[in-house]
């Protein structure tokens, strides 16, 4: 006999006030290859041709659940594993050492952000992580040649002088990053109908963040006793407009599916995961999916993972892609600063204003 599911909801903020999702309160289940699918990216330095039937199986993917892995990205396995000895090395620190990074200190919203710090879903417990975040600047850009032009201020990457390799490394991998985004974004800009430069001039000076995540080992007296694990991070969509994430594998990374069941996204070697944020399900007139995902970290050691959330430039203005408005869908949003978008929803999620 069939088993009937029972189903609960999750609230999640917006700028137009709280929305609510029907959830399951299934245990997670493993996706389906049509709704977490691998999308191989060989061929994406290739011919335009080869470009578009990437795009063809991306648009599928965005336009389903908004999650898919990706495997031959281009980013090789020494720079990830030297990255993530990097994270380890910085959060593996006396607390003394790592508030020298804070972003507490910082003008912007680079650094170190303590465990419990943040709470991405008020309805839920505080998130059980810490981060150390980069945001992008141009010295850090490999694509400009002279960053004197443009302003923005550099880490202060003395206080983590003390840790070998640690400002080298994680800029890096950084670009890397960076470099593999803008190609991803390109892609997106063809399973949209568009030419695949159609968003280049709005990713020269991005709205950039590469993060390294801690999550700490679960307590053992909870899992002995199987009791509730705070959340390693909240219920929540994605800001900005793409997400590429490493995550090792420990697991724990839930995604909701258009079934409304949380999906385990289990992690593969040799891949990563890509999603859509909210603006580019707002620049895609909801064509494509941004998707409520979450983090436990139910595991006996800590869980690491590395995100990349892809923006466009602050200064840059915004609207749905003509290729997504016709007669029987006209466009749903307005034009939009992205900066003032980003600000605006981070200002949302910490319940305070934040620089510029």
């Amino acid at each position: 006999m069939a088993t009937l599911l029972e189903y609960t909801q999750v609230e999640l903020l917006t700028l137009n006030g709280p929305e609510f999702r029907r959830v399951s309160t299934a245990p997670p289940r493993l996706p389906t290859d049509d709704e977490i699918p691998i999308i191989d990216l060989a061929s994406i330095d290739k011919d335009l041709e080869a470009r578009k039937i990437i795009a063809s199986k991306v648009r599928v993917a965005a336009e389903n659940t908004g999650f898919f892995y990706i495997q031959n990205h281009g980013i090789s396995e020494e720079l990830i594993q030297n990255a993530l000895s990097q994270a380890k090395a910085f959060f593996d620190q006396p607390i003394e050492k790592k508030q020298l990074a804070s972003r507490k200190t910082q003008k912007y919203a680079d650094g170190w952000h303590g465990l419990g710090s943040s709470q991405i879903n008020k309805t839920e417990t505080r998130d059980r992580k810490e981060t150390f975040s980069l945001r992008y600047n141009p010295s850090n850009d490999p694509t400009v040649s002279d960053p004197d032009t443009l302003t923005g201020d550099d880490f202060p990457w003395e206080t983590t002088g003390h840790l070998p390799g640690f400002q080298e490394k994680t800029i890096e991998f950084f670009q890397s990053r960076l470099t593999l985004a803008r190609k991803i974004i390109r892609i997106f800009a063809l399973s949209l109908g568009m030419p695949e430069d159609y968003f280049d001039e709005v990713i020269t000076n991005p709205g950039a963040d590469g993060l390294y995540v801690h999550y700490p080992a679960a307590p053992v007296e909870t899992l002995e006793n199987n009791g509730d694990v705070d959340v390693g991070i909240g219920s929540h969509t994605d800001i900005q407009c793409v997400t590429i994430l490493w995550q090792d594998m420990s697991g724990g990374l839930q995604v909701l599916s258009g079934s409304d069941e949380w999906l385990d996204a289990r992690p593969i070697p040799g891949t990563m995961v890509v999603n859509i944020g909210d603006l580019l399900q707002r620049l895609s007139n909801n064509r494509f999916k941004s998707t409520v995902h979450r983090v436990y970290n139910r595991q006996p050691t800590s869980r690491y993972s590395m995100p990349f959330f892809l923006g466009f430039n602050p200064d840059s203005v915004c609207q749905v892609v003509p290729s997504c408005i016709d007669e029987a869908h006209p466009a749903l949003y307005g034009p939009v600063s992205c900066g003032k978008w980003h600000r605006n929803r981070l200002e949302l999620a910490h319940g305070k204003p934040i620089s510029p």
